[in-house]
């Protein structure tokens, strides 16, 4: 798949992050033109939602909620990639108490003030939260039992990267449990290369083939791919006009007829992978 300059693209996405967390302090109801935190959110819990900061549900933006993927056990150490407001991090703490740590990484300063303060009213000490890209994780080698994340390694510009690392930080017996949207149909050219929707989670999807190869070819196995859901054209015509509001689509795309062209092409998946015992 054809992408934009890597540095263009991290920009992109870290300053359309960090709008979305001056959206949430200065709010409290969430941010608007996301292309799937509606979705996402939908996926939490009443149960999940009484111990968290009412911040940290509204800055979530994902597609899924990995944390239930992920069978988390006390004592295990989890990195969330990609953190965020910090939702999954301080729900996978709590699962991880007492011995258990969780730790967030996050490129965007704003994300992780937000997600810290968040996690001072929630009250969780076992977290952490780090700056960092995930293509460049700042943790030792094998020092990891579970990765997840949510609706983040799309954004990526160098996907490669992204498993390389998390193959590297996972123990041996690691496992990888992480939501994400997936292509099951290539993009059309000018959508791959329109910026708006590489930080609304489309453009930068990859195919679920090269999902899968892309994870062994890190040395990731008992890879899976299990869709969660396949958006439609109501749930793109919405994800349009919120991108239409919040970022500058190219006026060489006919908004109408990608519509029309993506109808079943798009996918929110739960992506599972461990790294080999031995």
């Amino acid at each position: 798949m054809a992408t934009q300059g890597a540095e263009e693209v991290r920009t992109a996405v870290r300053e359309r992050y960090a709008e979305a967390a001056r959206a949430v302090d200065a709010s409290c109801c969430g941010p608007t033109g996301t292309t799937t935190g509606i979705i996402g959110r939908t996926l939490y819990g009443k149960e999940d939602a009484e111990v968290l900061p009412d911040t940290a549900l509204a800055a979530s933006l994902g597609c899924g909620n990995p944390t239930l993927l992920a069978d988390l056990h006390p004592g295990e150490v989890v990195l969330d990639l990609g953190s965020g407001g910090g939702i999954d991090v301080l729900l996978s703490a709590r699962r991880v108490a007492p011995r258990g740590k969780a730790y967030g990484l996050d490129m965007t300063p704003e994300m992780l003030a937000l997600a810290r303060r968040n996690q001072v009213e929630a009250g969780v000490a076992n977290a952490e939260f780090l700056l960092g890209t995930i293509e460049s994780v700042p943790l030792p080698d094998e020092s990891v039992d579970v990765i997840i994340s949510n609706c983040v390694v799309n954004l990526s510009p160098d996907k490669p990267a992204v498993f390389r690392e998390a193959f590297r930080v996972l123990k041996p017996g690691g496992r990888l449990a992480i939501s994400d949207i997936v292509l099951r149909r290539s993009l059309p050219g000018p959508l791959q290369q329109a910026m708006g929707l590489w930080t609304g989670c489309v453009a930068g999807a990859l195919l679920e083939t090269d999902y899968r190869e892309n994870l062994e070819e890190a040395g990731l196995e008992e890879v899976d791919i299990e869709p969660t859901h396949v958006y439609d054209r109501s749930d793109l015509a919405r994800i349009a006009g919120d991108l239409i509001v919040s970022v500058k689509i190219p006026e060489t795309i006919d908004v109408e007829a990608s519509v029309a062209e993506l109808d079943g092409a798009v996918m929110s998946a739960f992506v599972r992978a461990s790294k080999p015992k031995h």
